[in-house]
């Protein structure tokens, strides 16, 4: 693990702050190394003997992870050499393309430290899953709903982490009716690639429960889902002739130029290559 303090923003952080809401500090799960998340470590590393200046080194790593060790192992899920191997060869893709996709458009990891998979509720597309199955959302929309349930895209009810599954079981216990569930497990993004459930469908997979169920297994199935969602949308193309904005355009939509995720692209392939 690297060293990170406040304002830093990666997958380590994101990891950090999974660790503090397990040992029960108010902090929300995200990449980002926020004042709640400073405030936190300073107290963390006050309780623990540790030199208070909010920076998380080897040894505040160290005593986080000591400190929750009766967490799951998510090492047996990870994503491994192999499976960029197989992936590359089913597609018939460079590995270093392969390897610089994993690395630009996966999220770091694919699990929680509970072992399960990463997950992203969206209240808005719930709103359009209960329309799809014949069903009045508003008839449901409240002020106890509200952050689940909501008509127009809005990122204000994120919260991260494990709490996203609160949010979700929340969503599926509005009613028993079975399509409640298929509707609330659509309308979240799964895993390593952050996968939509409402497409699990259209991409080869037989019920939104089978996929789900495929998304608690490791990081080797998100990876495949991965690949029947880029096969299904006809996105293998761009990648094997290298037209990095092509692709970036299409999985990311046109907030790639914003984000720049077609250099990133290139810049990962051009070092994996080397």
């Amino acid at each position: 693990m690297r060293t990170i303090k406040l304002g830093v923003k990666s997958s380590e952080v994101y990891y950090l702050n999974e660790l503090l809401l397990k040992l029960k500090y108010s902090v929300i799960v995200s990449d980002s190394f926020s004042v709640a998340t400073d405030k936190a470590v300073r107290d963390f590393q006050l309780k623990n003997s540790l030199v208070v200046d909010g920076i998380v080194g080897l040894k505040t790593w160290s005593t986080l992870i000591e400190k929750s060790k009766n967490g799951f192992s998510t090492n047996n899920k990870l994503l491994s050499e192999q499976d960029l191997i197989d992936f590359a060869n089913e597609h018939d893709l460079e590995l270093a393309v392969v390897k610089a996709v994993n690395e630009v458009e996966s999220g770091g990891k694919g699990f929680l430290v509970d072992g399960r998979p990463k997950i992203l509720f969206e209240g808005h597309v719930f709103w359009r899953q209960l329309e799809v199955r014949g069903i009045n959302p508003g008839t449901y929309a409240n002020a106890n709903t509200r952050d689940i349930l909501y008509e127009n895209q809005t990122k204000k009810y994120y919260v991260g982490g494990a709490a996203e599954y609160t949010r979700l079981e929340k969503a599926i216990n509005i009613n028993p009716d079975k399509r409640f569930s298929d509707a609330a497990k659509c309308s979240a993004s799964w895993g390593l690639y952050q996968i939509m459930g409402y497409n699990a469908l259209t991409i080869g997979y037989g019920t939104i429960d089978e996929f789900v169920e495929k998304m608690y297994l490791n990081e080797g199935e998100h990876l495949k889902a991965f690949g029947l969602f880029l096969k299904t949308n006809k996105l293998i193309g761009y990648l094997r002739d290298k037209k990095w904005a092509d692709f970036a355009l299409r999985y990311n939509g046109k907030g790639y130029r914003t984000n720049k995720y077609d250099e990133k692209l290139m810049k990962a392939y051009l070092k994996f290559r080397s």
